[in-house]
């Protein structure tokens, strides 16, 4: 270190506290912690803090003349974005295209709201500008920047002054975005964001949101800056003032002269001020950007780790930081692993950033107990009030856990609780909480006619309670580190588990045992490790350059200047940083991606050979399979420049042989459902060598360690803590078949996370956009009588009728299934929902040759046959037009893939599938899905036995049961009769049956099936029957075949919800679906009509083919207006991001926006539905199969109904031809097919007085739109 070294000060400010670690110009580190918010004590944590460890008043100003550098973490912006308090913001975008960052990709995040709940969007108001340019960088429309300023003044003069400019295509051509910056700039915004500056790749969606987190919070991060550095700077001018007043005193000599020279130069030093951006490196303050501050906080933990992992020899860490709101985990096995597509508060960001994974389980995670099972989270309670034993009256935590337990002594916890902020813990008030939730859950677990010792056994002790919720927890925390670790194909058990934050190491024990993982790490700064890593960190940013062509070796030497360019562009902006030119070095990579998909990964540059076998390696890696003959593209490139910092490292201590240590106290502390007289030691008096066993508790100043039984910790040369289990945990763990609340909700998420682990598997190893990109797939695990147990759905239809699927296979196959075989299948009289929906069954069969349990996965194929491309015809009239069909093959024979006999059914029949190769690979990915489940289940088996896991099969299904029955108690009779367009009806009957708390759901009177392909499969009537009543239930139970236990479903035969063979079925699943679902809750009186409909578009000619659902209007309900423009009930599939679509296809996209007034009247108001105008650029054919452009869908309650949709074409002579609901076209080059879909009905009559409220608002918002 220099001898002239000043003080550095590495802060995370994080949302309740602010951590600080200061390093002393003789090198000793200080470690502080404060509140981030006390605004009665101080105006800011960081540099109050820093005057605290200075030892000056609170508003003494900063000697920054001593001051070297203050490297920072902040959640300034963070806050801003998810309180949504950032920069008044304008959006200007192409004209048509208002409202596409606020339809996004069109899916809703929880699939069984009945209420759609979107993220407010962050802009106030949107400037449509009329300037086009081409995929391929041709003008189509000139920029009108006459009317750009007229309309940018005017937001302007209403006091907005950041602007968020995202133009089509301007990631490549930015031309236009340029001209409208410079035209921001001289009308006076003070931040101009451009969406080619902000993130230069494809996707207008991601690229515009991001460019929209950008001006929404660099202005507020600016503020928060010019803050600390005024802070900095007040000292330095208060320094020179005193300086000048000195001189004008006349003070002289040589001496003094001298030292006054040397005063000035010292008062003129200034603190160089840092920030970490969320890609985990620092950047200048002046360079600190509202899109890279996001993961500013928890990716100075990440560096903090890494860096101190390294030190202590260690190469691969799961990071593992517990706060007090949620824990962050992340992998790490030599290099940083990076997102460049991240979602966070509901804001997609295409941005480099840590990839890092955030589970709703803190310290401050309120504990909840309902339906007989046990919760924690995702609520918080937070530092006000938080948990109970902070003693403001909040709510029991995960906090109070452990206090409960013993984990957690209020002797060895600062007291800075209670009105005057000096009481301790208040352990007295949690022992009485947890004793009344003792008593309740006791008193539910008495059963009539069990004798009295039965019942005892059910009686609860408030530590059990307590031990039970933190299991909970555990289980929490560890299927996060599994989804970041094992579903990325990462052996875990090679890594050591990285604990840092204020709550980790109370829970790092038991973590790792739930993982396997042996070895724990502790670092002495765990507690502040954040802000220890912002100390650490390099600076780095990185700079990126979209290519989009395919690999080829003229290619790799023009990217040769590109990279140049690059590297030296970050070379000079870290010069620009201070960073001397022999500290700075860059990383070339390269985005790469098979053709067709946008699965990119990311390697070093090469030569050609050298790129493909890069890319193809990482591939097999992560996905388990290579496409051969498959065009590689590479995306996009980049440069990583890094700005290397001074190295700190931890000091050898000497190692003592042999050091005595002796407890500071001896406490009782429960866990493993038994007491433990444990002893606690201070961590700061163990030395080198020391060695204990557990159990036992390592009080510090920033946490509290936990050694639970069985593991062992020692200190090491350099002070690290390592923990290491030395007690083999048992083979298997004995909890009996008898249901145990606990135990439910463990094994409910075990369940669900089997399934989740499936479908993981499946997004990545299939080859089809339909699966890997639009998420049209569901994985699920079934018992050994086909009944379902956990799904992993994304689209809601698939809910009810896999199980159908399974019980086909089982009626005909059980006799000829042996173990390693495969089924298919894929027939809608047989559990199907349409031909392009094929299901893969997977038997698991048990040591004794009996089949125990049964995976299934199904994926929406591209193609599987029929008279059109892509299998959904709107005209077919048979199931043969529709594709090939199979009521059940054997497609892998005894761990033999059966690849001929595949490709002969494929081939079979009048229509076969046009693509076979990628029916067969995908089919692959389904079987390597059903393995993956069968792998989980076997180690659940293992762990605890396989009498228990079928007794929690049953369990399982049992508490959704219940939970159904619970919400059937309060619905009413009911009856809907519901017409399609072509006249038909669906008529549906509800009658609830008080008494053995179950439904009859009746749909005699439904019209006989049809000619046309409206006709629903009864698994798809059931699926829709399930989807309905799984959204009555407000909690989040898990989606089994117990939901289907009180109901009784009944459906004639050879009506349109049950059809006979050969009958057409396509819009059956895509379309009556949607109507089936709208009937029953027009029945049951809880929600008005949605659109009713998935408006399937497709088009193709003889290079190109192309499908898509469209979002429309979500139904109003009873307390709540309808959503627009999303997709709603039975379907929940992704739209294709718009420049991707130009770019891939020879199509315009002209417009698509909300489709204002479609969305009806009522007390509560229905959603809105969209309009798509598509220009075609070659003569293509397309198809539209939709509903809803006859009859609108119905409102509620005296709502109106929501508006019909329409489809038009517009011919080259301007004339408009209204096109049916279902209708082949050829078009055109230059043609236009516009899609209107429909609105979502009203609920509830409007009062006089609201029918009066609503035309003068009407009027005053014509009246605005007109000047």
């Amino acid at each position: 270190m220099s001898p002239k070294a000043g003080w550095q000060f590495w802060i995370d400010r994080g949302g309740t506290f602010t951590d600080i670690v200061a390093r002393s110009p003789d090198g000793k580190i200080i470690t502080h912690k404060l509140l981030s918010d006390d605004p009665c004590h101080y105006k800011d944590a960081a540099m109050h803090g820093i005057r605290q460890i200075l030892g000056l008043p609170g508003d003494a100003p900063l000697p920054a003349e001593i001051i070297e550098s203050v490297k920072m973490g902040t959640t300034v912006g963070t806050n801003a974005l998810l309180e949504r308090k950032g920069e008044r913001t304008v959006l200007v975008i192409n004209r048509g295209f208002r409202d596409v960052l606020r339809i996004g990709y069109q899916n809703r995040p929880d699939i069984f709201a009945q209420k759609i709940e979107l993220p407010d969007q962050l802009y106030e108001r949107v400037i449509e500008v009329s300037g086009r340019v081409g995929a391929s960088g041709e003008e189509i429309a000139a920029l009108d920047l006459k009317n750009a300023r007229k309309e940018l003044e005017a937001a302007f003069e209403a006091g907005i002054c950041s602007v968020a400019i995202v133009l089509m295509h301007a990631y490549r051509f930015p031309e236009h975005e340029l001209k409208l910056g410079r035209l921001a700039r001289e009308i006076g915004f003070t931040q101009v964001s451009l969406s080619h500056q902000t993130s230069p790749l494809i996707k207008l969606v991601s690229r515009g949101e991001t460019t929209v987190v950008d001006a929404y919070l660099s202005p507020v991060l600016r503020r928060y800056v010019d803050m600390v550095q005024k802070s900095l700077e007040d000292g330095r001018e208060e320094k020179k003032n005193e300086g000048e007043i000195e001189k004008r005193r006349g003070e002289t000599g040589d001496r003094e002269n001298e030292e006054g020279d040397g005063k000035k130069k010292e008062s003129e030093k200034t603190p160089r001020l840092m920030f970490m951006q969320s890609s985990g490196g620092l950047t200048d303050a002046n360079t600190f950007q509202g899109k890279d501050c996001i993961l500013s906080g928890p990716a100075g933990g990440i560096v903090g780790a890494v860096a101190t992992s390294e030190m202590a020899g260690v190469k691969k860490i799961i990071t593992f930081d517990m706060g007090g709101t949620s824990t962050d985990v992340a992998q790490y096995s030599g290099e940083y692993e990076r997102s460049l597509e991240t979602e966070i508060a509901g804001v997609r960001l295409r941005t480099p950033m840590m990839r890092i994974h955030t589970v709703a389980a803190g310290g401050g995670s309120i504990l909840h107990y309902e339906g007989g099972r046990f919760r924690v989270g995702p609520d918080s309670a937070g530092s006000d009030p938080g948990p109970v034993c902070y003693r403001k009256g909040g709510p029991l935590t995960v906090t109070d856990c452990n206090v409960m337990l013993g984990k957690l002594q209020p002797a060895f916890f600062p007291a800075t609780f209670g009105p005057n902020a000096d009481q301790p813990l208040d352990s007295e008030l949690v022992r009485r909480k947890f004793t009344e939730l003792a008593e309740k859950i006791s008193g539910e677990g008495k059963k009539e006619g069990k004798s009295e010792s039965e019942n005892d056994s059910n009686i609860w002790t408030p530590e059990q309670v307590a031990e039970g919720f933190l299991s909970v927890a555990v289980e929490n925390m560890a299927n996060a580190i599994k989804k970041i670790s094992v579903q990325r194909g990462y052996n875990i058990k090679e890594y050591t588990l990285c604990c840092f934050g204020g709550a980790a190491a109370q829970h790092a024990c038991r973590v790792a045992d739930s993982l396997g993982i042996k070895s724990i790490f502790i670092h002495p700064y765990a507690g502040v490790l954040s802000a220890y890593g912002m100390g650490l960190a390099d600076q780095r940013l990185i700079k990126e350059h979209y290519v989009g062509s395919e690999l080829s070796d003229t290619l790799v030497e023009d990217l040769k200047p590109v990279f140049l360019g690059l590297e030296n562009e970050g070379s000079r902006l870290m010069r620009e940083q201070g960073v001397q030119e022999d500290k700075i070095m860059s990383l070339y990579k390269v985005h790469m991606r098979y053709a067709g998909s946008d699965t990119q990964l990311v390697v070093d540059f090469g030569d050609k050979d050298a790129l493909r076998k890069s890319f193809e390696e990482a591939h097999r890696k992560c996905f388990g399979f290579i496409m051969e003959g498959k065009p590689i593209i590479i995306e996009a490139v980049s440069v990583e420049t890094i700005g290397i910092n001074e190295r700190v490292t931890d000091p050898v201590l000497e190692k003592e042989e042999n050091p005595v240590i002796s407890p500071v106290a001896k406490v009782r502390m429960y866990s493993n459902g038994e007491f433990h007289e444990t002893s606690v030691f201070n961590r700061d008096e163990l030395k080198p060598g020391t060695c204990i066993s557990g159990p036992a508790m390592l009080i510090e100043k920033n946490t509290t360690i936990i050694l639970e039984l069985g593991w062992e910790g020692r200190v090491t040369k350099r002070n690290h803590l390592f923990l290491k289990r030395k007690t083999l945990l048992p083979a298997q763990i004995a909890i009996g078949t008898d249901v145990d609340p606990v135990m439910l909700e463990i094994f409910n998420n075990k369940f669900m996370s089997v399934a989740e682990q499936m479908g993981f598997t499946l997004q990545n190893t299939a080859h089809s956009v339909n699966i890997k990109e639009r998420l049209d797939f569901s994985c699920a695990v079934f018992d050994g009588q086909g009944n379902l147990i956990a799904n992993a759905p994304h689209i809601p239809v698939h809910l009810g009728s896999m199980g159908e699927c399974v019980k086909s296979l089982i009626r005909t196959q059980l006799k000829g299934m042996r173990p390693r075989d495969v089924y298919l299948i894929n027939s809608p009289y047989n559990g199907g929902t349409h031909l392009p929906d094929i299901t893969v069954v997977t038997p698991m069969f048990g040591d004794s040759g009996k089949i125990l349990f049964y995976l299934a996965s199904r994926g929406h194929h591209a193609d599987v046959g029929g008279i059109s491309p892509g299998s959904v015809p709107p005209n077919s009239r048979t199931i043969l037009e529709e594709g090939v069909l199979s009521e059940g093959m054997k497609i892998v024979e005894q761990g033999r893939f059966c690849e001929e006999r595949l490709k002969a059914w494929l081939g079979s029949g009048k229509y076969p599938a046009r693509n076979p190769a990628q029916n067969i690979a995908d089919i692959r990915a389904q079987i390597a899905a059903n393995e993956k489940g069968l792998s989980e289940l076997r180690k659940m088996i293992e762990e605890f036995s396989l009498e228990t896991v079928e007794a929690y099969m049953g369990h399982v299904q049992d508490n959704a049961e219940e939970a159904v029955r619970r919400v059937i108690d309060r619905l009413a009779d009911g009856e809907f009769t519901y017409k399609l367009d072509d006249g038909s009806a669906i008529r549906v009957k509800v009658t609830i049956d008080r008494k053995n708390r179950s439904a009859r759901i009746d749909f005699t009177g439904t019209s006989p099936q049809l000619p046309n392909n409206f006709n629903a499969p009864a698994s798809v009537c059931i699926a829709a029957v399930l989807y309905a009543f799984r959204t009555l239930v407000k909690s989040d139970i898990p989606l089994n075949a117990g939901c289907l236990r009180p109901l009784e479903i009944i459906i004639p035969e050879g009506s349109l919800l049950r059809p006979e063979p050969p009958a057409a079925v396509v819009a059956g699943n895509v379309e009556t679906s949607q109507y089936i679902v709208d009937a029953l809750f027009g029945a049951l009186g809880k929600l008005a009509a949605s659109q009713g409909t998935m408006n399937n578009f497709t088009f193709g000619n003889a290079d190109f083919q192309y499908y898509e659902t469209i979002c429309g209007g979500a139904g109003a309900g009873p307390d709540f207006s309808g959503t627009d423009a999303v997709h709603t009930h039975m379907t929940n599939s992704r739209i294709t991001d718009p420049e991707i679509l130009e770019t891939r296809f020879p199509v315009l996209l002209e417009e698509f926006s909300i489709r204002e007034g479609s969305g009806r009247e009522g007390k509560f108001r229905g959603g809105n539905g969209v309009i798509r105008k598509f220009r075609f650029l070659k003569d293509m054919n397309v198809a539209i199969l939709s509903s809803h452009r006859k009859f609108p869908p119905f409102g509620l309650k005296g709502g109106r109904p929501g508006k019909c949709g329409r489809n038009l074409l517009i011919r080259r002579d301007g004339s408009v031809l209204e096109v049916g609901g279902q209708a082949e076209i050829a078009l055109k080059a230059g043609e236009l097919f516009v899609i209107e879909t429909p609105g979502g009905g009203g609920y509830g009559e409007l009062s006089e007085p609201e029918k009066v409220n609503r035309k003068q608002s009407k009027t005053e918002v014509k009246q605005e739109s007109t000047q």
